[in-house]
């Protein structure tokens, strides 16, 4: 019985390291996930801008579509 509780509370604390260790992976994905985000919007709009000088018009992204 000891030897069955003592395999028990080693698998559990492997199981606690694995879960810390993916909860590290994940915050670290979801700061650069908020980066890269941040990046392609600021990236869009300067698209978009240059698209605005550049055709002195509506940026395609604002235009309606034809069906409306």
């Amino acid at each position: 019985m000891d030897d069955r509780q003592n395999r028990i509370e080693e698998d559990l604390a492997h199981l606690r390291r694995a879960v810390e260790d993916l909860s590290d992976v994940v915050a670290r994905q979801s700061r650069e996930i908020d980066t890269l985000t941040r990046r392609v919007a600021m990236l869009m709009q300067r698209a978009a801008e240059v698209e605005a000088e550049a055709s002195g018009a509506v940026p395609l992204a604002d235009q309606k579509p034809p069906h409306w």
